[in-house]
Parts: structure tokens; C-alpha cells; sequence
């Protein structure tokens, strides 16, 4: 599997680190645990979770009901373990270890091939939800979950589809995952959800394949699928909240060749040069570094660049006095 090493760029003798744009803590983070709000349930079922969930003595019997209700004939009950189960992997971390010791992963797995959308999303918000601990995340894929979870991108609901990303998200963070969630045909759902989900779905699509496109084989794989056309669609939107996020996955991707043709053909350079000339300080940056690795021993891109205007805008971001510029920019 390979992946990128920092390379520097220089421009009007100032260096240029790419391990700047890499800042990316407040324009990315963790998908949080089951964000898509709760089913409603009986008031008996909620009194049997809240004591369930408070009462440490009883935990651990109730969770391994719940575990075997999973595998029960019926339907109902199925979808009423699944709910207690998300539910409770949400609510206590440490219930997240117990559900797992239990024997839970492979049933809910099981869950999110299910054609009925409830007990999809259950089983895979469920997923996302134990996926939270670090502990989990081999066992969850080492069971099977990989494939599932791209099922669900691909048929799932919107809710099941955001968390189905967050899920494979959390399940990239183990670096051997990401070359098998690249091959499973993850890539082209999450730059379809980019391109065509709500703003949720387009910012859990672009944390995934932040993470995701780290591998060499996975950029390709999304250039191929179209990613560039999104990805400079919502750079140039300024009202979508979206140009951090897109800029930061660009990033990634422009060390491959395809990549930088693409983006030229997408029309990304005016993009970019107007973000360096509008943008926040942080997109400046992100921008012009994108911009120089495009330009680096490319004389036709360098010529495109300086024919859209960057050079002024570049020259004054060189000599930026602000504490960020003066991080990421050395003499």
C-alpha cells in the first residue's frame, strides 16, 4: 500500500511545506455517534432502556438479550434489539466494549444486507456506534462489515448512507482497511453522495474519502469516479460551508497526475486563485499549496496559473504577517 511522503514547493525563493495544508483538526473531525436523531418508542421500551443503561448490575444480562433477540424469528423484536442496541453503544462508551464482548457485531452486520430500511439503519448506525472504540474497529471489519456497510451507500437511506460513510470512516482509520474498502467499491458511492447528498451526506462523504484517498490506489480510484467536478463545484460556493472541507481533500488527491489533469479540465485553476484572493487565511493556504504542487515541473500549468492571475495574490500571501502564514510559510 502506498502512501504520500511531504514534499516542499518553493515559489519566489519562499518554501512552501504540504504537511501545512494537513491542518485540518476544525475542517475535519470524527463523524459523531448517531446523529440521526431517535426512532420514538413505546414508553415501556424506554423505561427498560433508561434502567437498562443506568443500573450496572444488569447491563451486561440485558445487553446479552439483546444480542440473542437479534437472531429472533421475529421481525419486531429484531428491530427492537437493534434500536436498545444503537442506542446503547450511543450512550455509554464502555457499553460500546460489552456489546462488542457479546457477540453483537456479526448479527448486526448481518442487519444492514436487510431489505427492510428500519433494521438497515439501525444495524448500521448501530455499526458506526461500536466503531467509536478503538478496540472494535479490526474486530468489526475482520467480521465482515466492510461490504454491507458499502451495500447500504449503495441502497440504504439517506441516514443509513451518511452513517454507512462515517462507519467505513472510522473503519479507515485502521490503514491495512483502506486499500479493502477502496476495492469493495466504496470510492464512486462516496463521491456520488458528495455530489448528490445533503449537506450532511456531503460532508461525511468528504471525511471519508479524506482518510480514504491517503492510499495512491484510492486516489485514482476517485478521480475515475468523477470526484473533481464535485470537489470544484462546492470549492467555488462559498455559501456551502463546504470549501474548507473540499480544498483539504483536493489536497490529497493532486500528488497523482490524474488528479492535476482533472482538476485543470474541471476548470479548478480560476477556482483556486480565487480562493487564495477571498478566501480565509487557512484557505488561502490550502489553496496555494494546491496550486504549487499543480505547478511543480509543469510548464503549461505554471502558464495557466500565471494567465489567471495568481501571481499577485501568491506574492502576498508569501509575505502574509498573520501567526498561521508565518507556520506555514519559511524563509
Amino acid at each position: 500500500m502506498e502512501t504520500e511522503n511531504a514534499v516542499n514547493y518553493k515559489f519566489m525563493g519562499r518554501s512552501f511545506n504540504d504537511l501545512s495544508i494537513n491542518d485540518d483538526s476544525s475542517a475535519f473531525s470524527d463523524c459523531n455517534s448517531d446523529r440521526s436523531g431517535e426512532f420514538s418508542t413505546a414508553s415501556s421500551q424506554s423505561r427498560r432502556l433508561f434502567l437498562a443503561c443506568t443500573n450496572s448490575d444488569n447491563s451486561d444480562e440485558f445487553i446479552r438479550q439483546l444480542v440473542s433477540d437479534l437472531g429472533s424469528c421475529s421481525i419486531d423484536e429484531q428491530k427492537n434489539a437493534a434500536l436498545e442496541l444503537r442506542l446503547l453503544a450511543k450512550n455509554k462508551p464502555e457499553n460500546r466494549i460489552k456489546i462488542a464482548k457479546a457477540g453483537a457485531i456479526k448479527p448486526l452486520i448481518s442487519l444492514i444486507t436487510s431489505t427492510d430500511p428500519y433494521l438497515q439503519e439501525n444495524g448500521v448506525t448501530a455499526i458506526l456506534n461500536l466503531s467509536l472504540c478503538d478496540e472494535n474497529k479490526e474486530l468489526i471489519a475482520s467480521s465482515g462489515a466492510i461490504k454491507p456497510l458499502v451495500r447500504a451507500l449503495r441502497t440504504g437511506t439517506s441516514t443509513s448512507k451518511e452513517n454507512a460513510a462515517c462507519a467505513l470512516l472510522r473503519l479507515s482509520q485502521v490503514e491495512e482497511n483502506k486499500v479493502a474498502i477502496g476495492r469493495s467499491g466504496a470510492i464512486p458511492l462516496l463521491v456520488n453522495l458528495l455530489e448528490n447528498g445533503g449537506i450532511r451526506g456531503k460532508k461525511d462523504a468528504s471525511t471519508a474519502l479524506y482518510s480514504l484517498c491517503t492510499v495512491k490506489e484510492n486516489k485514482i480510484k476517485a478521480v475515475e469516479a468523477g470526484i473533481m467536478k464535485p470537489l470544484v463545484e462546492l470549492m467555488a460556493d462559498f455559501g456551502s460551508n463546504m470549501v474548507d472541507k473540499s480544498a483539504f481533500v483536493l489536497s490529497v488527491l493532486v500528488s497523482v497526475p490524474e488528479a492535476k489533469t482533472a482538476l485543470v479540465d474541471e476548470g479548478g485553476i480560476p477556482v483556486l486563485v480565487e480562493i487564495i484572493e477571498v478566501g480565509s487565511q487557512r484557505q488561502k493556504e490550502i489553496a496555494a499549496a494546491i496550486l504549487l504542487q499543480i505547478c511543480e515541473d509543469s510548464v503549461v500549468y505554471r502558464t495557466k496559473v500565471s494567465r489567471e492571475g495568481a501571481i499577485p495574490p501568491l506574492v502576498a500571501l508569501s509575505q502574509s504577517g498573520t501567526n498561521r502564514a508565518k507556520q506555514k510559510v519559511s524563509y
